[in-house]
């Protein structure tokens, strides 16, 4: 079986490897880390993996903004998504007890994601960095004493470290969707589809937004999201991303020819099975 190359944003261990593993299932896969996003899109653009996988929204710290950006400029289709329960585990060096911390690395959301508990631990600074397993990387390497991450089981495994606290985010239904890239976004039949991620721009007058939905409505439509961002140098227009279901691929499409009058740049980001949860 031909071993599948996927990109990830962060380093070895991160919740994007654990994503593709459950993702892909027993199909063998080769994690390629990238530091950022944008990188990940570049490599994905330069076909130096056959996959991407991007984190696009958590159930506790929100939505990323920036990456629903990245996914309109690039040529890169959704082509799936999975859900993927996020358990946040204090690390740290071998021996390192918690009382004696006195900083923690994470990325900002995952350190949002676990205000609560540091709130009872306030002799601790937070800090923000890049990756969660990068965070966990780094006190590997480099020897960081008294210095702990926030990051996941297989981190700690994947670097030698040890789990101080686990599961220590405060929201314990907490989930992240993470969305998988190709550049062929015709690689999923239209059959096999029962959910979408388009794009378009509505002026800023009143009843636009409502004529959209409306017509969603009529063809029996359900919007499972909603996003807004504004468009730089056009004040007050805005730039839409909608995540569409259907049980009608033929309804779908009628629904985005209906709506395509009323609004301009109207694409489509991807058509894809709408993703499982996984604990």
């Amino acid at each position: 079986m031909k071993t599948i190359k996927i990109l990830i944003q962060g380093g070895y261990g991160a919740f994007h490897e654990m994503a593709a593993q459950q993702y892909f299932g027993d199909t063998p896969i080769e994690i390629l880390p990238r530091n950022t996003f944008r990188e990940l899109i570049h490599s994905l653009k330069k076909h130096q993996a056959d996959y991407g996988i991007m984190a696009i929204e958590n159930s506790l710290a929100g939505s990323i903004l920036p990456n629903y950006a990245l996914l309109q400029e690039s040529p890169m289709f959704i082509v799936g998504e999975i859900y993927l329960r996020i358990k946040q585990n204090l690390v740290a060096l071998p021996g390192e007890r918690l009382e004696n911390l006195v900083e923690v690395y994470s990325h900002p959301m995952a350190i949002l994601q676990c205000q609560d508990f540091f709130d009872r631990h306030p002799h601790i600074r937070l800090i923000e960095s890049m990756d969660t397993a990068l965070s966990a990387r780094d006190i590997r390497e480099k020897q960081l004493a008294r210095t702990g991450a926030i990051a996941s089981e297989i981190a700690a495994a994947t670097y030698g470290l040890e789990i101080l606290a686990e599961s220590i985010e405060t929201n314990k239904k907490n989930y992240t969707r993470f969305l998988i890239l190709a550049e062929n976004g015709d690689s999923v039949p239209p059959e096999q589809t029962n959910k979408s991620s388009i794009h378009f721009a509505l002026a800023h007058e009143i009843g636009s937004l409502s004529k959209i939905l409306s017509i969603f409505s009529f063809h029996n439509i359900n919007l499972s999201k909603i996003q807004s961002l504004p468009i730089v140098g056009k004040n007050w227009e805005y730039q839409f991303y909608v995540d569409l279901e259907y049980d009608s691929y033929e309804r779908y499409r009628q629904s985005l020819e209906a709506a395509r009058p009323f609004t301009s740049e109207l694409g489509i980001l991807g058509e894809y099975h709408r993703g499982r949860s996984v604990m």
